[in-house]
């Protein structure tokens, strides 16, 4: 099953939604999964290895004690709301508000394919799978 807690990394991006994860060749294994399975760039992630967290499934930015959100976290949420429509702030504030298990319902709905039932990735426009234009699949 794609959409499970251990994929929704601590800034609240959900790693079944990601290019990386979805690719068929050298496929990262999500924030979360072992750092010798994923790019370099993952693996040094400074959310991901911020001082700040105690590792673990609950583990998420809202949980700071100094600086919620952090500039950091606020620079890549403008990114992902600018360039693919999703926001990490949104996701982290619905995690609190409802739970990760309602939000991970919340999350297959939304990004579940109209066209063929893949898993439609953030990083694209169309459908990895059936090339259906990503509109049809996600609302919300």
């Amino acid at each position: 099953m794609a959409f499970h807690v251990g994929l929704i990394a601590p800034c609240g991006m959900d790693c079944a939604l990601c290019l990386g994860y979805l690719r068929e060749k050298n496929r990262c294994v999500g924030c979360r999964g072992d750092d010798d399975a994923k790019p370099r760039y993952c693996a040094v992630c400074v959310l991901k290895t911020c001082g700040r967290r105690t590792p673990g499934l609950d583990d998420y930015c809202f949980n700071c004690d100094e600086k919620y959100p952090c500039a950091r976290l606020k620079r890549l949420d403008h990114r992902y709301r600018t360039k693919y429509g999703m926001s990490m702030l949104d996701n982290l504030d619905r995690i609190r508000d409802v739970g990760v298990e309602e939000f991970l319902a919340s999350e297959k709905q939304r990004w579940t394919c109209a066209g063929c039932g893949g898993v439609i990735c953030v990083h694209r426009e169309n459908c990895l799978f059936c090339s259906q234009p990503r509109e049809q699949g996600p609302s919300g």
